[in-house]
């Protein structure tokens, strides 16, 4: 490493010194399954309780995970007055309505990402826990871990000018039955909400969350009439264009990068996982890739923010704030409209509105 090219550290406390909140998991499916491992390793909160609309899959996730309370319903898990947080991580087309289950049993929410099937359910959270003066939170991982917090201070330092360029992928190479939840309308299926909120979150970040100024967007539909690939060139102003490119029918890096005036990020691959990020410079290049915690079990991060966040009195993440939510919903029903892409119950006219 050059001894004039440096990277900052990240400012993101050990996970374990978070003050412990008793949490409750609605809809334990895999994603829970990896957050509850994390959390129950790496952090002291408590995973007091689990809910499902089986009580049969609820005891099972609660003995797999040393969880003492199962439910088999979700109006007992978010009435259960032991739960201070319900973490929802259901698939995105229950979010609106599970969510809104917790804010009015005032409890604090962690949401899975996407947050909803579009802005209009975002602003209806929204405007609920604020009203509630509960917290809520996009379960957008990414946003919690070191690395990122590496890339956060650079910007902010202004070690990379004036950013102009970001880009940022996620394509996978599957090939799911027609009735899977990800190409099923009816579940908000689609690859932009399931694996493309990333680089739509990424590249908000990069912007300093500005909302976008033009939205351009190509794609794929599968036979069902869900997106099964997106390309959209997101614009921030004159000077800013950001790519994002998902896919469900080709693998690609999974990377991301940000191009400034002065210099440039490049994030390693799985950019939404612990990873690397190296500072370009003048032919020089710095790498900071000190991950104390790898794969999914960066998912303890978030956690620990989040009860960071309570004991603040907070009801928001200064790292992802509710209207930045709503903005990258935004993004994305643009990007459908021009796909036409329109779930049951929605109004393609309303989109991005």
């Amino acid at each position: 490493m050059s001894s004039d090219l440096l990277l900052p550290e990240p400012r993101v406390a050990d996970p374990r010194e978070a003050p412990p909140l008793r949490w409750g998991v609605l809809a334990p499916g895999f994603i829970a399954g990896r957050w509850a491992h994390a959390v129950r390793t790496h952090t002291s909160q408590r995973v007091v309780a689990a809910g499902s609309r089986s009580l049969p899959r609820a005891q099972e996730f609660a003995d797999a995970h040393g969880i003492d309370r199962a439910y088999g319903s979700y109006q007992q898990l978010v009435e259960d007055p032991d739960v201070d947080v319900v973490y929802v991580a259901s698939p995105h087309s229950h979010h609106r309505d599970q969510a809104l289950l917790a804010i009015e049993a005032g409890k604090h929410v962690l949401v899975e990402k996407a947050f909803t099937r579009n802005a209009a359910e975002a602003r209806e959270l929204v405007d609920a826990a604020r009203a509630a003066g509960v917290l809520l939170m996009e379960a957008m991982w990414t946003r919690y871990l070191p690395h990122t917090d590496v890339i956060r201070r650079l910007l902010a330092d202004g070690a990379l000018g004036d950013v102009h360029r970001v880009a940022a992928d996620y394509g996978v190479r599957t090939a799911p039955d027609p009735s899977h939840r990800l190409l099923d309308p009816a579940l908000a299926g689609g690859v932009l909400l399931d694996l493309g909120v990333y680089p739509l979150a990424f590249a908000s970040f990069a912007a300093s969350a500005a909302r976008p100024t033009s939205v351009q967007a190509t794609g794929v539909l599968a036979s069902t009439g869900v997106d099964a690939q997106v390309s959209a060139m997101v614009g921030y102003g004159p000077d800013l264009q950001t790519s994002v490119f998902t896919s469900l029918l080709a693998a690609t890096p999974h990377t991301a990068q940000i191009a400034g005036s002065a210099a440039r990020v490049e994030v390693g691959e799985q950019f939404y996982l612990p990873t690397t990020v190296t500072l370009v410079r003048d032919g020089q290049r710095a790498t900071w890739d000190d991950n104390r915690i790898h794969g999914h079990d960066g998912l303890c991060f978030q956690a620990a923010a989040l009860a960071r966040y309570v004991a603040e009195g907070r009801t928001e993440s200064p790292w992802q704030p509710l209207d930045e939510t709503v903005a990258i919903l935004e993004t994305a029903d643009e990007i459908r409209r021009q796909l036409g892409v329109v779930y049951p119950g929605e109004d393609a006219t309303g989109l991005a509105s």
